[in-house]
């Protein structure tokens, strides 16, 4: 499977209103999204008109506001440079040489080199470095010389191009007529009155219909005189499959927040419980996954579990390793998703496969699901993104509802992945026997408390700040926790290094004798997960250890703790939990902490540079 970078964007519309305004916002919420330039086409009277520039979409915006951009078919984009620098040559649309096509396109095609070599032979110049620009040409060169409408010209053009993509197209012979077409890139169509809009992920489409349409690998859709038609690129008409949008527009707001990632950190309570909401009973221990029944089986008696993630998602996985040994009995091991496809793992029927995606669209997690799934385990996916190509691939699963994560550093999507992977835990642990009832439903009580102590801990957010005031400027962070605090540790220090741009690793405590211990000076910051638990008088110990060498020590503690408070030189209460619960109460302050850092330093918490909400990348 071909792997690109999930950071581009793509909108379109076709209708009766005027289209800029739908585009210009559309790419606009696309930005947390990551990308170097942006661009737009209209359709008109005039021909196709492309604008496009290096730089941010507020660049593009004031550009066009001197150019004419009427026109009520367009398409847009938002680009990170893959093929070529950043540059307005290079920024999508791309127009065909002799300016019949114009195309956006999120992906690689892979034999561009040779297709490019075809049309050069054949006269064709080209303006780019890009891969895009290439497809552009196939299909004008299809379109004139098979003598064939545009809609038959990019089917046949995709047929001849190898790799992944999501395209838009506009064509100058072709009125009232827009084009997509995917294969192993997201994009979906919102279905109007009267109109249709298009878009990577929903939230362009979100506050203009309830009503999208997600198209399969392989698809093409024709929009022609407000008619939708669907085909495949064997040219096999399908019918489109309707779904209701559940994304508000609320959620894709700041809401007097300073940024979507405060805003994603306050909004946990609420998606904690959404992600337990119907899915579990204290009064009687009861669980529910509707998405697990009809492999429920397959999950009961499999011999081991194998989690595959990447990033944030793998922290969770590896506090669910904890969360399945220790109660459910089960093995389970926890894989980069990255790593895993290349190697030859030894997986078979008996194994149950989890698959974390926040987004549902990472490639790794998916080429390494795809494999597991070759080898015949049972595919179990979690995500936030309905409709996304990860829940379509697995044999079952469960949605997250957090809600749109618009922050690039997960953190709502987090705790919420802990919630879901706890209930399924239980669920196991109930139906084998291998927890009381009893037990069941003391963990699920406190699972319901879980909420209201985040709730509390966000209280101390102020206090969070002044600490981070202190470190703003340090060069290096060094993580540490012991059982259910170490994957915590890991992601304490992801979420440094991904916003604040300051190195930062996570250890296991124990292991800081094995090597960082050589590290610690008085220059060097080090957090301490020393909330009360069967670990806690072993990482008293490391403090101490850490104090010897003059390192500065943030704990975070539990409330009313004295031992470890003695030997911080900050600390930071939070509620008091069984210690199976505290990665839902520990991650708060640790985003905040990063956060806070990071806005101190200038940066760009919402869209870190280099990164994307959702990376397919090798």
């Amino acid at each position: 499977m071909l792997l690109f970078k999930y950071m581009c964007g793509i909108v379109g519309y076709i209708g009766k209103k005027q289209a800029r305004p739908i585009l210009i916002g559309g790419l606009e919420r696309l930005e947390y999204r990551g990308y170097d330039s942006s661009g737009v086409a209209f359709w008109g009277d005039k021909g196709i008109r492309v604008y496009k520039k290096k730089g941010k979409v507020a660049e593009l915006s004031s550009f066009l506001k001197e150019q004419d951009s009427t026109g009520t078919i367009g398409i847009a984009h938002t680009r990170w440079a893959t093929h070529g620098a950043p540059s307005d040559a290079n920024s999508h649309p791309h127009l065909s040489m002799h300016g019949e096509v114009a195309l956006v396109h999120n992906g690689i095609i892979e034999n561009y080199l040779s297709l490019k070599k075809a049309l050069t032979e054949k006269g064709y110049i080209f303006k780019s470095e890009t891969d895009t620009e290439v497809l552009a040409n196939l299909i004008e060169d299809i379109k004139i010389n098979a003598n064939v409408p545009v809609d038959e010209a990019v089917r046949l053009a995709l047929s001849e191009a190898v790799g992944a993509y999501a395209i838009a197209v506009l064509s100058t012979d072709s009125p009232n007529t827009l084009i997509v077409a995917k294969r192993g890139s997201p994009v979906v169509l919102g279905v109007g009155e009267d109109e249709y809009f298009v878009a990577s992920d929903a939230t362009p489409i979100a506050g203009y219909t309830d009503k999208v349409v997600y198209l399969d690998d392989g698809e093409i859709a024709i929009i022609k005189d407000g008619i939708l038609t669907v085909k495949t690129i064997q040219n096999e008409i399908k019918s489109p499959y309707v779904q209701k949008l559940e994304m508000k527009i609320e959620e894709l707001e700041r809401g007097g927040f300073s940024h979507f990632m405060l805003k994603e950190i306050y909004e946990q309570p609420r998606s904690i419980l959404d992600s337990m909401r119907g899915r579990m009973s204290v009064r009687d221990g009861s669980i529910t996954l509707g998405g697990l029944e009809k492999r429920k089986n397959e999950f009961l008696s499999a011999e081991r579990i194998v989690i595959l993630a990447c990033g944030t998602s793998w922290h969770a996985g590896l506090e669910a390793k904890y969360f399945f040994e220790e109660l459910a009995r089960v093995p389970v091991s926890v894989e980069y998703a990255s790593e895993f496809r290349y190697r030859n793992p030894v997986i078979g029927k008996n194994d149950f496969v989890i698959a974390i995606s926040q987004s549902g669209e990472t490639a790794d997690t998916l080429a390494a699901l795809l494999l597991a799934k070759e080898k015949g385990a049972t595919i179990f996916g979690i995500c936030n993104v309905v409709g996304a190509t990860i829940p379509r691939a697995t044999d079952a699963g469960s949605y997250t509802h957090a809600g749109p994560e618009i922050g690039v550093a997960s953190t709502k999507a987090f705790t919420a992945q802990l919630t879901v992977l706890l209930l399924l835990c239980l669920l196991r642990a109930r139906e084998t026997e291998v927890l009381s009832k009893e037990k069941i439903k003391e963990i699920l009580s406190g699972l319901e408390t879980i909420p209201k102590k985040i709730e509390e801990t966000l209280l101390i957010d102020k206090e969070i700040q002044l600490i981070a005031e202190k470190f703003k400027d340090a060069k290096n962070f060094i993580y540490l926790g012991r059982g259910y605090g170490f994957p915590l540790a890991l992601e304490g220090a992801l979420k440094l290094k991904e916003i604040s741009y300051i190195h930062a690793e996570g250890y296991p405590a124990a292991e800081m004798k094995h090597g960082p211990i050589a590290l610690i000076d008085e220059n060097m910051p080090v957090v301490f997960i020393a909330t009360r638990g069967h670990s806690y008088e072993k990482v008293i110990s490391n403090m101490m250890e850490v104090k010897a060498r003059k390192g500065v020590i943030i704990a975070i503690v539990t409330k009313g703790d004295i031992d470890a408070k003695k030997i911080a030189d900050y600390s930071i209460e939070i509620p008091e939990t069984s210690e199976l619960l505290t990665p839902f109460t520990v991650s708060v302050p640790l985003q905040l902490l990063a956060y806070h850092i990071a806005v101190l330093r200038g940066c760009d918490v919402d869209k870190p540079r280099n990164l994307a909400k959702s990376v397919t990348v090798e």
